[in-house]
């Protein structure tokens, strides 16, 4: 995929997600910069393309900053955000701040530096429990958490901005993201990162209810693929979109998988449920493969075995 624009300004670039699109960007000759407080983000995670890309360290909620850094950008991917659900509960007003006044600020940057387009990373949570069945873009959102009713106020300043101004929108949706770089270390980590990490030190994972909850799980390769289509694509302008698979995978079944390419045998430990944690997610993904054209291109055991083998590596570097 030939890419359509050359400066290009990438917030949370530094964090698990970011990164890998940051890699992407510069794979194809973009000229990026990124922008990260590295609050959860690591210089680190750019490693290997530290001298090709711009690094400011600063935060989306610094007006000025933003002016500075999106001046003559053709696109802003905005993956910055805090994005632990149980930190939004326990403060939802900063957390606010972060993830409502600080897409509002990304979006007004744009505005005022005539950026063709940003592409904005929203969350599945939007939908809460909602109806059964695969979750799709015409649903009406219910979010059963702060983190949820954030990421849902930045996809209406995201079109109020697309009607009133003129900015080009694309909203995604993401569902389960995983892969290399997700760090284990965090209690609010992604389920599988935690897994990964437990499976590789012989240790009892924990799960949070019965096990029977069951997530859509997409490798962090085919999110990046998703954002470049977004920001290429006339027919993503103004649109949502889910990113996902459309195939689910159960909480007791992913350990069941994990243990077996880790040749353990280890029994979980159950908890009691968390607060805010959705008990059915998957995606109908029609409108991203009509609009976008998206086909996820890893199936979940390579993306496991990918992940694994990443985890792994870094188990056995000398410290």
């Amino acid at each position: 995929m030939d890419l359509t624009f050359d400066k290009i300004l990438v917030t949370g670039g530094a964090g698990f997600i970011g990164s890998h699109l940051v890699e992407a960007l510069v794979a194809k000759g973009g000229s990026v910069s990124v922008l990260d407080n590295l609050t959860t983000g690591s210089r680190t995670n750019l490693a290997k393309v530290e001298k090709q890309i711009v690094f400011h360290k600063g935060d989306i909620r610094d007006p000025q900053l933003l002016n500075e850094v999106s001046k003559g950008c053709e696109v802003i991917f905005h993956l910055a955000a805090e994005v632990s659900v149980p930190r939004t509960i326990e403060d939802p007003v900063e957390s606010t701040m972060i993830n409502v006044m600080g897409t509002l600020l990304v979006l007004e940057a744009a505005r005022k530096n005539e950026v063709k387009r940003v592409v904005l990373s929203s969350s599945c949570a939007v939908y809460g429990e909602g109806a059964q069945g695969p979750k799709h873009e015409s649903m009406r959102p219910e979010p059963l958490s702060p983190y949820a009713v954030q990421k849902l106020n930045g996809e209406f300043y995201a079109r109020l901005y697309a009607e009133l101004y003129g900015l080009e929108t694309v909203c995604l949706r993401y569902f389960n993201v995983y892969g290399p770089r997700q760090d284990p270390s965090s209690a609010y980590s992604g389920v599988i990162s935690i897994f990964l990490n437990r499976a590789i030190s012989a240790e009892k994972p924990m799960i949070y209810g019965d096990g029977n909850q069951y997530r859509d799980f997409v490798f962090v390769k085919d999110v990046v693929r998703s954002n470049l289509m977004a920001a290429k694509s006339n027919r993503a302008v103004g649109r949502i979109f889910n990113i996902a698979t459309g195939k689910f995978i159960r909480i007791n079944q992913l350990w069941e998988i994990i243990s077996q390419q880790s040749g353990i045998n280890i029994k979980p430990d159950y908890q009691p449920p968390r607060t805010g944690d959705i008990v059915e997610s998957v995606a109908d993904i029609g409108h991203a493969r009509q609009q976008l054209g998206f086909e996820t291109n890893y199936s979940f055991e390579k993306g496991i075995q990918i992940t694994l083998d990443w985890y792994r590596s870094q188990t056995e570097q000398p410290k």
